[in-house]
Formats: structure tokens, sequence, C-alpha cells
């Protein structure tokens, strides 16, 4: 009886932890700083387009942190906030959803997992930069993907990798047509905010979805043809799309729109529902 009741005062001394203020805040900083890296990353796809040759992903943009006045200082900042995030969306696993229907609850709480396990993940390669340890994300991918080619069924878990990332594209395409993303958010009070938080909205996820779909696609072929070290994550998507027939015309768009979704998730960590 003891332990039973010593578990439930554990578990509600941490239901308490995730909804207090000073966490919440922490936790909203985690978007607003996912906000700059998809900026950053929209920025350097627009200087692909016009002919410089950068690293197009998280990586390229945390090493563009990196070299900023005080970017060690900035690094551990996103890493913390990352951290708060992730650690805010995991506990939506155990303690959220407690009202939501039966058929959405899995859903949600599935997401929220997700989001969970990609924020740890970027607060880690956050950590990694500060302390000099970042890599190129790009090889990174690439050489992870050709271990997995090696083992038995690893060209079927490629492939099923691709789908599911394009499968996700798809989904931000359709929530970012549909505008369904601002279920998510207390809308402000300003019309004109909110016509911008949907303006944002509507176009970042829309290129989200289409850089998401476009790694899945190249996942896929590049499994099919046998060339899985061509698997080169977000910054092999973009620079394919800039070697196409009116790629930098694509490619520029596509960086506009990821920048529009950075500027939307600086928004949402304001409006966001918590």
């Amino acid at each position: 009886m003891t332990t039973i009741m010593g578990s439930t005062g554990a578990a509600a001394a941490a239901e308490e932890a995730s909804n207090s203020r000073p966490f919440i805040v922490a936790a909203r900083t985690g978007f607003a700083v996912s906000g700059v890296l998809h900026i950053l990353i929209g920025v350097i796809a627009v200087g692909l387009a016009f002919g410089k040759n950068q690293e197009a992903d998280q990586g390229g943009a945390m090493a563009q942190l990196a070299t900023q006045p005080a970017g060690f200082i900035l690094l551990w900042f996103g890493a913390a906030a990352c951290a708060a995030l992730a650690l805010w969306q995991l506990s939506e696993v155990v303690f959220g959803y407690r009202h939501a229907a039966k058929k959405t609850k899995a859903m949600k709480k599935l997401s929220a997992a997700g989001q969970g396990i990609v924020f740890l993940a970027l607060a880690l390669a956050f950590a990694s930069f500060a302390v000099g340890n970042g890599r190129d994300s790009g090889k990174s991918t690439s050489n992870t993907t050709a271990e997995i080619y090696k083992v038995p069924f690893g060209p079927g878990l490629l492939v099923v990798i691709g789908l599911v990332i394009g499968i996700v594209g798809v989904v931000f395409v359709v929530r970012g047509a549909m505008a369904s993303f601002k279920r998510q958010l207390n809308l402000p009070a300003s019309a004109a905010l909110r016509k911008i938080s949907m303006v944002l909205g509507v176009v970042g996820y829309v290129a989200k979805g289409v850089a998401l779909f476009l790694v899945g696609l190249l996942f896929v072929i590049s499994t099919l043809e046998s060339r899985p070290r061509e698997s080169t994550g977000l910054d092999g998507a973009l620079k394919a799309v800039r070697d196409q027939p009116y790629g930098p015309y694509l490619l520029t768009l596509i960086g506009v729109g990821l920048a529009c979704y950075g500027l939307y998730l600086m928004l949402k960590a304001r409006f966001v529902r918590m």
C-alpha cells in the first residue's frame, strides 16, 4: 500500500511539474528555437538556388549559429529549450488527452510521442554542436542508410522509412491546405495578426510537407536503384531539386516557404494551446 501511495504521489508531482508555468514557458521556447532553425534552413535553401554551396538542413543551420557571437550560449540555449519541449510532449503521452474521444486519443498520444522524440533529437544535436562534435547531417544520413542497406531486409526497411517520411509530408501539405493547424492555436485577438498567422501557417505547412515528401522520395529512389549513399536527407533532397529544370525557382519557393514555417513556429510558441 505504501508503495502504491508513493507511486501515485510521484505521478501527481510529475504531472504538476509538467504543468508549471516555468516549464511551460521553457517548452514554448522550444517551438521558437525550431522556428529559428527553419528560417536559417530556408535562407540557406535560397542561397543554394543562387549558386551558394551550403548544407541545407538542421546541421547547416546549427553550424551557422555556432559561428555567431555567443554561439556557444545560443547552442546550449537551443538544447535546453528543445529538451524542455521534448519532455513536455512526452508528459502529454502519460498525462494528456484524458478527455479526448477514444478514437482520437491514441493518435494524439502517438503524435505527442513522435514530436517528443524529434525535439529530443534536436536537443542532442544542439548539445553536440555546443561541445564541438557537430556533424555533417547529410553525410551522417548517407552513412546510416548505407549501413542499414547491408543488413538483412535493410532495403525493405529503407523503403518503408522513405514511404513513412513521404506520408508525413503529404499530411503536412493537407494540414496546410485545409488550415487545420489552427486548432492547435489560441488565435490572437488582433485580426491582422490572425491573418498573418494563417498565411504563414498555410504556406509553411505546405512547404515543409513538400520538403519532407522529397526526402522520402529520395530514400525510396536511392534504395530501389541500389545507391543508398545518395540518401542524404533534406540537404540532398533540396540539392536534387536545384539540379532539375527550373530547379532554382522551385528551390527558392521551397526556401521561402520553410522560412514562413519558421516564422509560424515562432508565433506558435506564443499562441499554441498547452
